[in-house]
């Protein structure tokens, strides 16, 4: 993962945002099995607590006029916070393992639609009207 200014990332789109939140996600989950290996369960527990985090800001970020998908997504990420606060508890990578392997799948699939569904506005300012930006203009 690459680290972006503050600037650069008031650039991102929504979506971008989502797909670099599941990035760091994943990032701090790794991060958090290597400190686990090593018995370091201080850094462990704040790269959990961190990716708990990034949890929370995926779910105040759905957009639930969007459909059913909002929904499906909000049980996901739920449940993957319960299961993240019991690896954490117990330190258990098995856990850990299983909520990486959901956070890939829900990336991948994030990805390509992106792609799938590039922004075809009109490059003129337009307000955001996601959770994380809803009072922010940009330009494309």
């Amino acid at each position: 993962m690459t680290l972006i200014t503050k600037e650069a990332l008031h650039k991102k789109s929504p979506q971008e945002i989502t797909a670099l939140l599941y990035e760091a996600c994943m990032k701090n989950l790794e991060d958090a099995k290597s400190a686990i290996a090593q018995k370091n369960y201080n850094s462990a527990n704040e790269k959990l607590q961190k990716a708990n985090d990034i949890l929370e800001r995926l779910g105040a970020g759905l957009n639930y006029e969007a459909g059913i998908v909002a929904d499906q997504l909000d049980a996901v990420y739920n449940y993957m916070a319960d299961r993240l606060i019991k690896a954490n508890l117990n330190k258990d990578i098995i856990i850990i393992d299983e909520l990486l392997i959901l956070l890939k799948e829900l990336s991948s699939a994030w990805n390509k639609a992106l792609v799938v569904n590039k922004d075809t506005q009109v490059k003129t300012s337009k307000q955001k009207t996601s959770a994380y930006e809803q009072h922010s203009l940009y330009d494309n």
